[in-house]
């Protein structure tokens, strides 16, 4: 998630607006409970009997709120500056909400899906924001439980409810790291039973030590695992309404765009291989580089599968898809320049027309720069007699806007130099690499991507690892030919 370091006045008045507007939704809900609960002739003495009960909750919501804003404001601004991802924080609690209060109405207390809303932030927004809106969301249903008791839920339950859903919360969110399918996330059920199990055992059922039975004990065992069981579930339903609707970029979705049956995937595959087996390689050192300096790998690498999509459009003109035949030997340097730099506006139209994301189309036509296309400036300089504009045998831009980007700019730019090294030792591709970062840094190729000096030597560092293993050396085998024996 992109950071925002400062909110405009306009920013500040809309994330007011929607936290109010989302405030007022969360009270809709609850009295709209209330309604189906005690019906239309017990909603109105019900809400007279309890007005003390209903205005505690009112005052508590509106307190947790304006702690949540507060929070956004000074922790994580980004949210608070994209009208999105404020629906996407009002919507997730209140479908959670309703979740947790169908399953209590019709099934049991203890079947409520309580780690859903811990998964969805975990996955939609920072590890920090997940477990401050987890908490504040415990805190919420258990005002609602204790104070406002609608369904008459035991005390014992209610806060066996609110340890189970801070507990399971809190470790789906450290585990979510290390789910990259969706199949870990089922697995995920399974760890988050030992805990909802235990709570459940050991607050529920010594309520009716003296009396307790084994259908006790197995209904508290079944709505427990049903409950995790729920959260996965319902988690995996939800999960790719939302990457559609708000257009998230999650990890599932990101391996699921660079898989070989993605649409563009295959066609590249199938029509500009030697462009794929590039963006392959390149894709591996973006990947490596951009965990080295803290930055989403999964997007990186993502990105990169489509920084190069715009050669689909005459591959053939495009050296690591030709053969023999090179067709800009019979055409004007000119002509040559026009067709080698309209890949990158390319790469962005057809990646916004497949729907992709918009974060693939900037890096499509950023990650050349403003950089000279130098084989075809000095093919024009050798045939002409004066001075040319350098400009227009350049790439448009604009330049990297953002680190990954810059990332995808430096690993395009070595792994195809390194190809033509006739010696690829660590020492020599080490020297190009340093020449190829340094020679955009002079040309303020990355003045817009606030990417820092220390940044760039370890992608440096990074690519000449991964570049001497790609590259590395093999045995020459002898030339002897052998027949089997007969």
């Amino acid at each position: 998630m992109p950071t925002v370091e400062k909110l405009t006045n306009k920013d500040v008045i809309k994330s007011l607006i929607t936290f109010i507007s989302g405030t007022i939704g969360f009270y809709l809900l609850v009295f709209l409970t209330i309604l189906m609960i005690k019906g239309g002739a017990g909603f109105s003495p019900f809400i007279v009997d309890n007005s003390r009960q209903i205005l505690t909750v009112v005052v508590s919501i509106a307190v947790l709120s304006a702690i949540m804003y507060c929070y956004f404001f000074f922790e994580n601004k980004y949210v608070l500056s994209h009208f999105s991802k404020m629906a996407e924080l009002f919507l997730i609690m209140y479908i959670s909400f309703i979740l947790e209060k169908v399953m209590s109405g019709f099934v049991d207390t203890l079947a409520r899906p309580i780690a859903f809303l811990a998964l969805m932030f975990a996955t939609l927004f920072r590890r920090r924001d997940a477990i401050f809106i987890n908490s504040v969301f415990c805190i919420i249903m258990l005002i609602i439980d204790r104070i406002l008791n609608t369904m008459e839920i035991g005390m014992y339950y209610s806060y066996a409810c609110l340890l189970c859903r801070f507990c399971s919360g809190i470790i789906a969110i450290f585990l979510f790291n290390s789910i990259k399918t969706r199949f870990q996330s089922v697995l995920l059920a399974i760890v988050l039973l030992v805990p909802v199990e235990a709570i459940n055992c050991i607050i529920v059922l010594p309520v009716s030590l003296g009396s307790i039975a084994a259908t006790q004990i197995f209904d508290v065992l079944i709505f427990s695992g049903l409950s995790c069981i729920l959260s996965i579930m319902l988690y995996m339903f939800i999960l790719p309404l939302f990457e559609m609707i708000f257009a998230e970029l999650t990890v599932f979705r990101l391996r699921e765009l660079t898989s070989d049956s993605a649409k563009l995937i295959k066609r590249m595959k199938e029509k500009a291989p030697g462009t794929y087996s590039h963006s392959v390689v390149v894709s591996q050192l973006v990947e490596a580089c951009a965990k080295a300096i803290g930055e989403d790998s999964e997007l990186a690498r993502a990105a990169a599968y489509y920084h190069d999509v715009g050669k689909l459009k005459g591959p053939e003109m495009f050296a690591e898809n030709q053969t023999d035949y090179n067709f800009h030997d019979d055409i004007t340097p000119e002509l040559s320049v026009d067709i080698i730099r309209s890949h990158a506006r390319n790469g962005a139209q057809l990646i916004r027309k497949s729907r992709l994301p918009e974060f693939f189309a900037d890096v499509a036509v950023q990650h050349h720069g403003t950089m000279p296309i130098k084989y075809f400036y000095y093919k024009a300089l050798k045939m002409s007699d004066g001075e040319l504009n350098i400009d227009n045998y350049s790439y448009t831009g604009p330049t990297p806007s953002s680190k990954i980007a810059a990332i995808i700019m430096i690993a395009d730019a070595s792994e195809a130099a390194t190809r033509t090294l006739p010696e690829r030792t660590p020492e020599k591709v080490e020297e190009f690499v340093r020449m190829l970062i340094e020679e955009r840094l002079d040309m303020g190729q990355f003045d817009n991507c606030n990417i820092t000096m220390r940044e760039l030597t370890v992608i440096r560092g990074t690519i000449v690892n991964q570049l001497s293993g790609v590259y590395h050396s093999r045995v020459v085998y002898p030339k002897l030919s052998v027949t089997r024996k007969k």
